[in-house]
């Protein structure tokens, strides 16, 4: 049996921690036990209670602070000013296809040049693989965007670049002692990188980079906002803090996710919950799992459907469309809640 191990915030103690509790109680009208708590959290003031109850979008960090998110900005711009084909390239996990659904799904509404790729988990395993640079290669990409890995990728991206093909790379792991040398590479997590909030999902990165892109550009980012429910679903199968910019994110995307969703993950709810309103933790524990099953699936389901109904576009060719869709829908649904 596993001995379990408890490890317990420490209560305020001396009479300047007390003063504090108080302060902050009445401050944002809370009694001592919950004020207690915030101060626990290191949340001890009334901006920073503000913040925590109330977080706004306007906090959201300048995407131009990260690490080579100017070169990324530049290289994408090149891209669709010259009418590239534009590959972009996710892992095969939640944070993966939910990174490609947004960027692609995001894309997609103003630019045609482009095609997702997901490896497959167990003939081609996690990240960047020779097949997907061949992939590319024989179908005329000259720029990939990773989305949830890469990083590690150092001799891919090389023999990559020997093929005429770039690389902007979006990840959140932990880099290795030697960087891609790639176009830009876009990792808060990198030791030069000066980006304040360093916990980001895959799909995170992939967000501040399409949120960098329209600040350059002067595009309003409401269109982009509209994705928050995938990136919400990013930040709770991926089991980051839900702290900083976190915090931001899941809140509008749980809210969008409630009061509107797309019209596929209407589907995938209708089937999997167990609640009348999704919090992080059921989305781990129930909705993850589903898009988990089959990262193909998965991303027919998202990008078929998902960007049909948010872009108003009709599909050209509605049976084949359902062909594709009718097999997916049944793969993500549990055998136990579908009907005999």
């Amino acid at each position: 049996m596993v001995e379990k191990r408890w490890s317990y915030q420490k209560l305020p103690e001396t009479s300047e921690d007390k003063q504090t509790v108080e302060s902050l109680a009445q401050a944002i009208n809370v009694n001592s036990f919950l004020a207690t708590l915030l101060w626990q959290r290191n949340i001890r003031e009334f901006d920073s209670a503000k913040s925590f109850f109330r977080p706004q979008l306007s906090e959201l960090h300048d995407p131009m602070l990260m690490k080579d998110m100017d070169r990324a900005v530049e290289r994408l711009t090149l891209a669709l000013n010259r009418g590239e084909k534009i590959l972009i390239y996710g892992d095969y996990d939640v944070d993966g296809t939910t990174s490609v659904a947004l960027f692609y799904g995001y894309l997609k509404t103003f630019y045609d040049h482009l095609e997702f790729y997901i490896p497959d988990r167990y003939k081609e395993g996690y990240g960047v693989q020779k097949t997907g640079i061949t992939y590319a290669a024989e179908n005329g990409f000259t720029l990939i965007v990773t989305l949830d890995c890469g990083i590690k990728s150092v001799d891919l991206v090389a023999e990559a670049k020997n093929l005429g093909i770039d690389f902007i790379i979006c990840d959140h792991h932990r880099p290795g002692e030697v960087i891609p040398e790639a176009e830009a590479v876009l990792d808060p997590k990198r030791v030069d990188c000066p980006y304040p909030f360093k916990e980001l999902t895959g799909c995170g990165v992939g967000f501040k980079l399409l949120q960098a892109y329209n600040q350059y550009h002067q595009i309003p980012t409401e269109g982009l906002f509209e994705y928050l429910d995938l990136l919400a679903i990013s930040i709770a199968a991926d089991i980051v803090p839900i702290t900083g910019e976190n915090r931001i994110l899941a809140h509008y995307g749980l809210k969008q996710l409630n009061a509107a969703p797309r019209t596929g993950l209407r589907t995938l709810i209708k089937s999997h919950r167990s609640s009348p309103h999704w919090i992080l933790p059921t989305l781990c524990l129930e909705l993850a799992p589903g898009l988990m099953r089959q990262a193909v699936s998965s991303m027919r389901m998202m990008l078929l459907i998902f960007c049909c109904v948010r872009t108003k576009t009709k599909p050209k060719n509605l049976p084949e469309l359902l062909i594709l869709i009718i097999p997916t829908v049944a793969s993500l649904i549990p055998e136990s809640r579908r009907k005999p």
